[in-house]
């Protein structure tokens, strides 16, 4: 990577808002929101990822900062979505400019440039020229949507999971359903970013690398020595009809099979943070929490974190995957995610997020999202099995997930 400077400043004025022309990288959420455009440099981890996080703060480490603004996401930040398998390799983005906002009214903005003028970096892209920019106005009008498997045959590994889990060789598998979306234009994955902020105001909002969402659940983050994470596990689903949510809201929290799937996924991020903290606590009764078309059980996990304090991204890499999104116990559960799933997750169920030159971060589990290209948009809906689960009600979840995204993709 090029000998590269940062400058950050007090932007009061500025709104903080991308513009939907822009091709942007960003993560929003409602305390702190991060985005930026252009490319300063890019950081590759050799598979597997998980094991390679520390080049992310070796590569933030090498560029010079003059801040006039000091807070977390100021500076130079890395954006990145993960993939699922930890054995793969990854990529992160640093971006040129790069804005950030707080809730209480805190905004920056950071340039990152060559140290001296004589230096070129080759991964700048190259401005957009106008037709690509009428192009991005143009939403889709049309679409087209087809499972890659039929209900039939994922119902079908879904029957076979639950076998396995009542023959006792695992407690529970995460098998989600893979869709593909064809749109009679391009989507614009900033357009799209912009309508999610909208829509769910109260979600975990990105778009890097073309992959956009809209996630409710929060895996991990760190903002100096505080910690958090806010796990969920279990689902019903929503109508919009407030007595009748809070029936089902009552039902999902009284439910022993999702109680249970719950306290899972609680037990194990709480066990994985502690030897990194000096306190952490859980929420000893989970709330529900309303995520589009669905509502889940959630429980906040926060702590304070024991010196020296440890990286964002090596909590993600401890972290991942919960058994939220692969399962329980990990190893059994993953070998029969590649053995029933049939389908390369990518991005999916990763963590997406950003992280700064500090160390400090946030990373949400990358579910209620597309993958991008051009006019097609891939698409996963993944539900927990657990032994006594019903193929066809867990066929219908996956459903109502993936119209949260669906619903988002096409406004005519």
């Amino acid at each position: 990577m090029k000998h590269l400077k940062a400058v950050t400043t007090a932007a009061d004025q500025d709104p903080g808002e991308p513009h939907p022309n822009e091709e942007i990288v960003g993560f929003s959420s409602p305390r702190r929101s991060v985005w930026g455009t252009g490319c300063a440099a890019r950081i590759h981890l050799p598979a597997p990822w998980y094991k390679n996080v520390h080049l992310v703060a070796e590569a933030l480490s090498l560029i010079d900062t003059h801040d006039e603004v000091r807070t977390p996401g100021s500076g130079p930040v890395a954006f990145g979505a993960l993939p699922f398998n930890r054995l793969a390799a990854a990529e992160l983005v640093i971006p040129q400019i790069i804005h950030g906002h707080t809730a209480e009214g805190v905004r920056w903005r950071t340039e990152i440039g060559p140290s001296s003028p004589a230096e070129v970096d080759p991964s700048l892209p190259e401005p957009v020229d106008e037709s690509t920019q009428l192009s991005q106005r143009e939403t889709p009008s049309a679409i087209h949507v087809r499972s890659v498997r039929s209900a039939q045959d994922w119902c079908g590994a879904v029957e076979a999971a639950t076998k396995l889990i009542k023959a006792g060789e695992l407690t529970k598998v995460v098998l989600a359903r893979e869709l593909l979306v064809q749109t009679n234009c391009p989507i614009s994955a900033t357009q799209l970013y912009l309508r999610l902020l909208r829509l769910y105001p109260a979600a975990l909002c990105f778009a890097v690398n073309g992959f956009v969402g809209a996630s409710p659940e929060l895996l991990v983050s760190r903002v100096g020595e505080i910690v958090r994470a806010h796990p969920m596990a279990g689902t019903t689903p929503r109508t919009g009809e407030t007595e009748q949510d809070q029936r089902r809201a009552s039902e999902l929290l009284g439910s022993q099979k999702n109680r249970s799937e719950h306290q899972i996924t609680i037990d194990m991020v709480h066990d994985t943070l502690l030897p990194w903290c000096s306190y952490l606590d859980a929420e000893p009764v989970p709330s529900v929490v309303a995520a589009g078309p669905v509502q889940h059980l959630a429980s906040t996990v926060e702590g304070r974190l024991s010196r020296p304090t440890p990286h964002v991204l090596d909590l993600v890499a401890a972290l991942h995957p919960t058994p939220a999104v692969g399962g329980w116990p990990r190893e059994p559960a993953l070998s029969l995610i590649d053995d029933l799933e049939q389908a390369d997750r990518g991005p999916y169920a990763g963590p997406v997020g950003w992280t700064d030159a500090g160390g400090n971060g946030a990373f949400a589990v990358g579910i209620r999202a597309v993958e991008l290209a051009g006019n097609t948009a891939r698409l996963f809906a993944g539900v927990g099995v657990v032994a006594d689960s019903d193929p066809d009600a867990e066929l219908e979840e996956t459903r109502t997930k993936a119209q949260a995204l669906l619903g988002a993709i096409v406004r005519v």
